[in-house]
Parts: structure tokens; sequence; C-alpha cells
């Protein structure tokens, strides 16, 4: 079994990094938030700085952003021995995520970007989906390792192909959930129950992830977030970010993407007012408003 080095040890990362250490992986944890670091304590992960870089066979990311992930490499190549394997978990626009591996590259270490879906219930269970970018050769060497958190790991390709594949996978996401919103909503104006249209829809045409899983409207999923007064799940905020990215990749290849561009302005309005802790699939309560 391996060391690993996890750092990020938030509400995704540290059940990820407990289901490492489940699955007999020597693991050391870091996180910059004191609340952070006493969770993993709690539960049982050892929290150490420099163990989490010095002599680690693995170090794995899982921090916000793409600025974070560059300063946390900065420390990380200074300090892990040459050839340690560096995966980031992160989701960071694809311009970082290929800037990661250049530096990875040049202090002669292995890296893979493999940012995840299937939220914080994915991270507890260990059936998250990876999408990997990098070389072959780092795919062998990471899979198994990810196979530990995840029931699900698609090399997507080269550097950077992992970040594009989760930002091009939440732009669906994100636009499917508006559109689900909006036709649950008309469906209240026609008369028509939540439970009649779900019947309908799950069954044909119009079934999507957003509604058979993450229905936005409470009944037809017990599950789903809307049963729970909207309580993430995946927050807004974080679907806000996606999509954002997701523009920003849009503009820098010269893509059109309009409805992703109209789904990160119903996000940004919905967050600007307050609602940023709530589930994403609560965006059913904004076309509400727009509506009424």
């Amino acid at each position: 079994m391996a060391k690993i080095g996890f750092i990020g040890l938030g509400n995704m990362g540290l059940p990820m990094a407990l289901n490492l250490q489940k699955a007999g992986h020597d693991v050391t944890g870091h996180d910059i938030f004191p609340a952070a670091v006493e969770a993993a304590t709690s539960a049982g992960l050892r929290v150490d700085a420099a163990g989490a870089v010095h002599d680690a066979d693995i170090i794995i990311t899982m921090l916000p952003n793409g600025k974070l992930v560059l300063d946390a490499y900065q420390i990380i190549l200074a300090k892990a021995k040459p050839g340690t394997l560096l995966i980031d978990s992160s989701t960071i626009d694809v311009a970082s995520a290929r800037t990661a591996h250049e530096q990875a590259a040049a202090a002669a270490m292995l890296s893979a970007d493999a940012p995840v879906s299937g939220g914080v219930g994915g991270a507890a269970a260990g059936t998250l989906t990876f999408m990997v970018g990098g070389t072959n050769d780092v795919f062998a060497q990471a899979q198994p390792v990810l196979a530990a958190m995840g029931k699900k790991i698609v090399h997507c390709g080269g550097a950077g192909a992992g970040q594009a594949a989760k930002i091009c996978n939440n732009m669906i996401l994100g636009i499917s959930m508006v559109a689900v919103g909006e036709a649950f909503v008309l469906a209240e104006k026609l008369g028509l129950s939540h439970q009649a249209l779900y019947d309908v829809a799950s069954t044909s045409s119009g079934q999507c992830w957003s509604l058979t899983s993450y229905c936005p409207v409470p009944g037809p999923v017990p599950a789903s977030p809307a049963n729970n007064d909207y309580k993430p799940g995946f927050a807004a905020a974080l679907m806000l970010k996606d999509l954002k990215l997701s523009q920003e990749a849009a503009s820098a290849a010269g893509a059109s993407t309009a409805l992703g561009s109209h789904a990160t302005e119903i996000f940004q309005e919905f967050v600007s007012e307050g609602h940023g802790g709530t589930d994403f699939s609560g965006i059913i309560n904004k076309i509400r408003e727009k509506t009424a």
C-alpha cells in the first residue's frame, strides 16, 4: 500500500482521505483551517503538514480553485521527492491544470488532473466518478488509488482533459436542472401534479439525471434534496463556479454555449441573492419567483 498525502480536508476531501485509509493506505492529511483539522483528527486521520508531503508516494490535492492549487504546488514541488505522483482532484480551470502538469514535469514529478463527480454523498460512499487527464502510464499508476474512492475512473486524455470533461459535464448538469425546474413550474401552472409529470418524463424522452436522481420537487425521488429543504448535496455556489469555468473555457476555445451562458446568469442571480449554500436543485424556487 502507498504512503499518501492528502491536502484539502473539506466536505469532499475528508471522506475521500478516510476511504483511502480504510483501503489500507498510509494517509497523512493537511488543511489550513482548524475546523477541518479538528474534524479529520476526530475521524481518526493523522494530520501533519510536513508528513503530507515528505516521503509521500502520492500527494492528492482537493482545493477550491486553480490559484490555490498552483500555490500548493509551489510548496509540494519544493519538498516532495522526485517521482512522486501528484493527483489534483480539485475542479479548476483547464489552463491552471495544464500549468500544474508542466510544473510537475519540470520538477521530475508525475501528475494527473482527476476531478470528481458524485458530491459529498459519493465521497462518503466511495462511489465517485473520476475524470482523469494525464499520460497512459500515470493513469495506470493512479487508477488503483482512485478506485479506493470511486466506482468509475475514466481516462479522458492528456494534461487537462479531466478538467475539460468535468467542466463540460457540469455545464450539462446546470442546464438540465434549469430545464427540469422550468418544466415543473410550467406543469404547476397547467394544473399537472408533480408526480404525474415525473411518471411521464422519467420514463420517456425527458429523462435525465436532474430529474430521476435530483428531482427538484418533493415527493417523486425521496432521496433528493428537495425533500430536505434543499440542503446540499451540491451547493448552488459550486454549480455557479463550474458554470463560470465552462464559460471561461468556451470563450477561450471560441465555442458557442448559449444555454450554458444563460444557465450561468440564472445561477449567478440565485447565488447573489444569498442562496449559494442551497442545493443547486433549489434553482426551481428562483424560476417560480420569475414566473409568479
